[in-house]
């Protein structure tokens, strides 16, 4: 006995070192779960394993009794924890053959404390799987009262005879029937007591229902400090198996979410974000920054009714005829507007390849910049194109070197919408403006 529950906690504390050598191993420190306590209510089948019978063996049902049990867990963390464990059932067996017949069912009371080992904890399995596999050992306290059946329903007691017949003891003329009513006490205070210590060995898995409810599953052998639990002592201990299904509820958060980072997010504020307020969440707004009261397609994007490139809160001409040409307020352009404007374009195209396409420099834009807030050199433009207001960080109606700068910046790191040709437009309405 000693030696198997020595080898039993070495084993189990192996375990426990693998579990910390791998846990020991990652960088980033795991969730602390939180300190609440579960309790599971379930029932089973208790199989006895003593002197009487044929041994363990879990498919007898001479032996197999039901028991009810409650545990009470408070987790340590996110590996061990500690429970209390009551069980309520009964144990039995019976043996018959040429040399005895015997049979006893005892009535038990076990409340045992546990150390738990849970392997929930990415060591198998993820924390978020269903399944939450757990290893156990603990010592515990059994109560128990031993009855046998000797006598049959009338009080005849029983006479086992050679040829498999039972008979009348006072009369060996008679046949009797065994009534499995087990009314005479074994227990013999004058040679032990009715009480014993039990060493339980077990595992089990949690399987997730919804949150916070589990299905328990679990099995134990209890190696019991007493040999008389049968009433028939042979110098090998009793014991017995229990094997068990519980609902378990596990009370409050499964996860500690104190961490500052996380404590003060609402995300379920963030998921129904909508920054622009025009109905469409950010998460799915395709044109954010859209102004307040202007119309939006489902994707967030501005109506444009008539088709022309300018959106409809923008547009001073709505109902432009298809195919036209129109400035940046939607307006229809003339054959001379737009002749003008290309005349005005290639000026302005001429003096930007000689000095800041064969040479790109901000510093030149600054200077450009310079003379425009100026007011030396009138500006030919006007409001910044939809597709261009991204830049306008700040607002003000006026595309800076600044902005230009952060636009670049922004292109390279890859967290922007502008590309090469959007850029080289930037550049051109800055020109203009």
């Amino acid at each position: 006995m000693i030696k198997k529950i020595t080898l039993t906690i070495l084993l189990l504390l192996t375990v426990v070192g693998m579990i910390n050598s791998q846990n020991g191993k990652q960088e980033v420190k795991p969730e602390k779960r939180k300190q609440l306590p579960s309790l599971a209510i379930g029932v089973g089948a208790l199989s006895f394993n003593g002197d009487i019978g044929n041994g363990l063996n879990l498919t007898s049902l001479s032996k197999i009794r039901g028991g009810y049990n409650l545990i009470f867990e408070q987790r340590a963390g996110r590996v061990f924890g500690f429970a209390f464990n009551g069980i309520y059932g009964k144990l039995a067996d019976s043996e018959r053959g040429s040399s005895r017949n015997l049979n006893f069912e005892s009535k038990i009371i076990q409340a045992d404390l546990h150390i738990m080992l849970h392997l929930d904890n990415d060591f198998l399995f993820k924390r978020t799987s269903i399944f939450a596999p757990y290893l156990f050992l603990g010592l515990g306290f059994t109560k128990f009262e031993s009855y046998s059946d000797l006598k049959d329903k009338n009080g005849k007691s029983y006479f086992y005879s050679n040829n498999g017949l039972i008979k009348d003891k006072g009369d060996t003329t008679k046949i009797l029937q065994r009534d499995y009513t087990y009314e005479t006490k074994l227990n013999d205070s004058s040679k032990y007591t009715n009480s014993t210590l039990a060493f339980p060995v077990g595992l089990g898995v949690n399987l997730k229902i919804i949150d916070n409810l589990y299905v328990n599953l679990g099995v134990a052998y209890y190696m019991c400090f007493s040999d008389y639990i049968d009433n028939l002592k042979s110098g090998t201990n009793d014991g017995y198996v229990y094997t068990k299904v519980a609902l378990q509820y596990n009370f409050g958060k499964p996860y500690d979410d104190s961490n500052p980072v996380y404590s003060t997010v609402d995300f379920s504020s963030i998921d129904n974000l909508d920054s622009d307020e025009d109905g469409v969440k950010d998460g799915e707004d395709r044109c954010p920054g859209t102004p307040k009261g202007a119309q939006v397609d489902i994707s967030g994007c501005p109506m444009d009714s008539d088709e022309d490139g300018v959106a409809d809160y923008l547009d001073k001409e709505p109902l432009t005829k298809k195919g036209s040409f129109v400035d940046e307020k939607g307006v229809t352009l003339t054959e001379k507007m737009i002749a003008d404007k290309q005349t005005q374009y290639n000026a302005m195209a001429t003096e930007r390849s000689k000095l800041f396409n064969e040479n790109p420099s901000l510093k030149y834009l600054k200077q450009v910049e310079a003379t425009q807030r100026s007011g030396n050199k009138p500006k030919t433009g006007g409001s910044i194109p939809f597709a261009l207001k991204s830049a306008d960080k700040n607002n003000d109606g006026y595309i800076s070197t600044e902005e230009i700068g952060k636009a670049i910046d922004s292109f390279f790191e890859g967290d922007s919408d502008f590309t090469v040709e959007k850029l080289n437009d930037l550049i051109d309405f800055f020109f203009e403006q």
